[in-house]
């Protein structure tokens, strides 16, 4: 994924027996793997040698794919393309179509960001496929809007899933200035949400999933900064992240208004960065975005795109219901759009208008202005 911070560590010989370890960083969040399968680590070697040197049809498989659980939401956040922008039919992945494709790529992948557009967890069957990627050796990681788990058992069924990281998205400490960006959510609600899970977690001695409460740094929010690591410390969470605001691009003219009335005054939060001179994005020569090489997207219904940001599926690659997704992986539409990206990614409309191809708008490690990790 474009920005997240890869690192293998070493192969370390110890008393006779050989620890396998891979670290990297998503979200500023550390992720370990040890003792993975040679199969694991030898792909990991050569996919990373792909993020490298861009071939058109990769040397590996991906380690990190991200997959839409589903698109429906309970929210109507502005600038969301699920509020304004999103043209595509809505539905839930099916159980089935997921477990077939982590059959598929189990001896492969290293972890599944478990969210794209919309709230993963009004998916009525996430938890068991959260324990079947778990049950496959696979890390997972998910994001919410914090509001399911306030209600019914959803807070024991996500501690029990196995899950390993759980991102609540809370851009305010008070009702005025979360609802400012998260229309009809309600704060106390989240709160309560997040509440019940770091309770299940302690009643069930779970040591996971990581509790994450994040916060996209705007305008209107910019001044509860001072107060939010006592704020999340309160509520007993494991890591509190700050994270610079991006909008995903879209034409649409009112969008386009929002952003500008969301982006944050002080500049160390805007991603990414503008110039003094004219406040427009500073364009760079080199892309450094690694999806094209090891972290695919697949929505809902099996639609495999380029990455999270193509919402409206302007480039889609392939269909699972119709081939495996090692065929579309090689296949010639993704060779083709890998071709064209280390020709001319400038050319390419999604790429063009991301936010890596500015300075300072890599949405990995640089779209995190600060972490604070409680609990490890």
């Amino acid at each position: 994924m474009g920005g997240s911070r890869n690192d293998l560590q070493y192969f370390q010989v110890y008393q006779g027996v050989t620890l396998k370890k891979i670290n990297f960083e998503i979200d500023l969040i550390p992720f370990e793997f040890e003792n993975l399968p040679m199969k694991k680590i030898i792909n990991w070697i050569f996919t990373e040698g792909s993020v490298f040197f861009k071939p058109t049809k990769p040397w590996g498989f991906p380690t990190i794919l991200q997959m839409e659980p589903t698109s429906h939401c309970n929210l109507r956040c502005r600038v969301c393309p699920v509020t304004s922008g999103m043209d595509r039919l809505s539905g839930d992945m099916d159980e089935g179509l997921f477990k077939k494709t982590v059959d598929e790529l189990a001896d492969y992948l290293l972890l599944i960001l478990f969210w794209d557009w919309g709230e993963p967890f009004l998916n009525p069957n996430i938890y068991e496929m959260i324990r079947y990627a778990c049950s496959r050796g696979i890390k997972v990681m998910s994001t919410t809007n914090g509001h399911v788990f306030a209600t019914g058992n959803h807070a024991q069924n996500v501690v029990q899933s196995g899950l390993d990281v759980l991102v609540f998205s809370v851009d305010g400490i008070t009702q005025e200035t979360y609802q400012h960006y998260r229309s009809v959510g309600r704060l106390d609600s989240v709160l309560e949400g997040i509440r019940k899970v770091v309770a299940e977690k302690k009643s069930l001695k779970s040591k996971t999933p990581l509790v994450n409460f994040r916060f996209i740094v705007m305008k209107h929010n910019e001044g509860e900064i001072p107060h939010l690591k006592e704020f999340a410390h309160s509520l007993e969470v494991d890591a509190l992240t700050l994270r610079k605001f991006y909008a995903i691009p879209n034409r649409r003219e009112e969008r386009i208004e929002a952003k500008r009335e969301l982006m944050p005054s002080q500049t160390k939060f805007q991603l990414p960065e503008h110039s003094l001179e004219d406040q427009q994005p500073i364009r760079i020569a080199k892309n450094p975005c690694k999806t094209l090489w090891n972290c695919p997207t697949i929505h809902w219904d099996g639609t495999v795109c380029s990455c999270f940001a193509d919402f409206n599926e302007e480039r889609r690659l392939g269909f699972l219901g119709q081939q495996p997704f090692k065929e579309i992986w090689n296949g010639q539409a993704f060779r083709n759009l890998r071709r064209n990206f280390r020709k001319a990614w400038q050319e390419l409309p999604l790429c063009r208008e991301c936010s890596s191809g500015f300075k300072g708008g890599d949405i990995g490690r640089e779209g995190n202005a600060e972490v604070v990790l409680f609990h490890k």
